[in-house]
């Protein structure tokens, strides 16, 4: 496999070799260098590098070039290379179209001339970027595969599993003759859906999570019996947890029973997230996130938390294998699910059609078809923006009048100039018909009802706790969240569960030592930012609570 490229282009010579030279000195192991003195000589070297078949990584360009600007190279390039990270040079003066760069070429990053030091100015900013590369890479497969039936709930679980693990795969449908050579060869018979087939030869026929966790290599079990803290869930809030708890000293475990991310994770892009001018996935972010709680020394167990159990200063929690581990202070965050659609034939169709979620695996599936949408927040503008790339259409349904109550302006600015996206205001779903899979809806609108061919559904309404786990000590609002810190208080009274002599922490629950954040805690706001921030906040609470021992 040929090194990935690394392509700089500037006409100023003396520039285009010192851009080279500290390129060269800090990726020249892992990466080709190459340069072009000119937007058209980087375009023909790219179409060049294209035809034989070798990927590009980034592209690092000057703004100043004669003939053609960076800014104009960047764009073009995206027809050749869509995926390379861009990058733009320029001058103080330059910054403002740098800035609009960001829209109109979909540039990555720029940085201001001088960038001396590199160690400082350049390398963090471009590792980052091809670490986000990298992350999205595939190169020619070698690796697992996936034969199933794209209509299967099974098989729907299986990919969104690994995907949201960021674990490499094929998927080949059992219709292809070679699904159905791979069958024949490991001697498995086409019922056997879906099966995982492992580069060794071995395979796992229609495996539940935490069996396909262990030999993709996922931690299944804790390595101690007792940590400082325990983090329930690795959404946001969680992993923000993992990142200070772990950083500020502590021994922390993260219990997540499908991915880091959390919900946030099927997020096909979040656009206000402070740092990131130019938006960044839920899959990118919670991976981020994990490497850095990592590299503290947070541990992660892909597991599922069953109960919790309190003895005297001691936090006991309990995972679906029967297994559990102590702690002094636990942190819950396992974030919310998606509510279901209660109408006829949503059960039966859910995974065949009907999705809940962005359910980014699907969007392949989705190309060049009607792909119909019910939702109205945030989560479902920004799948109906990702949808629109790859759908003939995206029908959004929603009940009220409109979006500017629920959305974000810049997703609906962008949803309105988004051509092949059409919102249906007043709209509901009353059915859902299909016999193997999703075939049609029933739709009731200011104009009564109709009936529309329809093969994909992705459901955005609200969400609900992941709590009736927890023990009756944990108290919960009516609807099923945690109540936490002055929310204990009725009548300005706090309540017989609360045992201690003080008043509870603003983030503590009912038992103490338990703590809430994200978006399972009552009262929470549903933004990804104010979720790393509780998760952040929670830790100084523990910190207080330890000292008290």
């Amino acid at each position: 496999m040929a090194r990935p490229i690394l392509l700089a282009v500037d006409d100023d010579v003396y520039v285009l070799e010192a851009v080279v030279q500290d390129l060269r000195r800090h990726y020249g192991a892992e990466y080709r260098i190459m340069r072009a003195a000119s937007g058209q000589a980087a375009l023909d070297t790219l179409a060049q590098v294209k035809a034989r078949e070798e990927p590009v990584a980034l592209l690092l360009s000057d703004q100043r070039m004669p003939g053609m600007a960076g800014v104009e190279f960047l764009e073009r390039s995206r027809d050749l290379y869509p995926e390379a990270r861009r990058v733009l040079l320029t001058a103080y003066a330059d910054t403002e179209a740098a800035i609009q760069a960001i829209n109109s070429a979909r540039i990555h990053y720029y940085l201001n001339k001088p960038w001396d030091p590199p160690e400082e100015k350049l390398y963090p900013v471009l590792t980052d970027l091809l670490d986000d590369w990298k992350a999205g890479y595939r190169p020619a497969f070698e690796g697992l595969r996936v034969v199933g039936l794209r209509w299967s709930l099974r098989d729907h679980k299986v990919r969104s599993f690994l995907s949201s693990n960021h674990v490499p795969y094929r998927w080949l449908d059992i219709a292809g003759d070679e699904a159905q050579k791979l069958l024949e060869e490991r001697k498995l018979e086409p019922n056997q859906l879906p099966v995982v087939l492992f580069p060794d030869g071995s395979s796992l026929v229609d495996p539940e999570p935490e069996i396909l966790a262990g030999r993709v290599g996922l931690s299944l079990k804790a390595t101690q019996e007792f940590y400082d803290l325990v983090v329930v869930g690795a959404g946001p809030a969680g992993l923000a947890a993992a990142v200070y708890g772990a950083s500020e000293g502590l021994r922390t475990l993260v219990m997540e029973p499908v991915a880091p991310g959390g919900q946030a994770g099927s997020t096909s892009k979040i656009e206000n997230y402070l740092g990131f001018p130019a938006g960044i996935t839920g899959a990118d972010m919670g991976r981020r996130a994990h490497i850095q709680a990592t590299r503290f020394g947070a541990e992660f167990v892909t597991q599922r938390a069953t109960g919790l159990r309190i003895d005297g200063q001691y936090r006991f929690v309990q995972m679906a294998d029967g297994r559990e581990v102590s702690c002094h202070a636990a942190l819950l965050a396992p974030g919310v699910q998606y509510r279901k659609l209660d109408i006829p034939g949503g059960e039966q169709l859910t995974g065949r059609g009907i999705y809940y979620g962005a359910a980014l695996v699907e969007a392949a599936a989705c190309k060049d078809e009607d792909v119909y949408m019910v939702g109205a927040a945030n989560s479902a503008g920004q799948a109906a923006l990702h949808f629109s790339k790859v759908a003939r259409k995206v029908v959004m349904l929603v009940r009220g009048k409109g979006l500017a109550a629920t959305m974000s302006k810049y997703l609906i600015d962008e949803i309105g100039h988004t051509s092949n996206i059409v919102l249906k205001p007043g709209t509901q779903v009353l059915e859902a018909m299909g016999e193997e899979h999703l075939e049609a809806l029933r739709l009731g609108g200011p104009d009564g009802e109709t009936q529309v061919p329809a093969s994909s559904l992705f459901v955005f309404i609200g969400a609900a706790p992941r709590t009736d786990w927890l023990p009756p000590a944990i108290l919960r609002d009516e609807k099923g969240f945690l109540l936490a810190g002055p929310d204990l208080r009725t009548d300005g009274k706090l309540p017989p569960e609360w045992r201690e002599q003080r008043d509870p922490f603003l983030l503590e629950s009912s038992v103490a030592g338990v703590f809430v954040a994200g978006d399972v805690r009552h009262g929470s706001v549903k933004r990804v930012a104010s979720a790393v921030g509780e998760g952040s906040i929670a830790v100084q609470f523990v910190h207080q609570y330890l000292a008290g021992f």
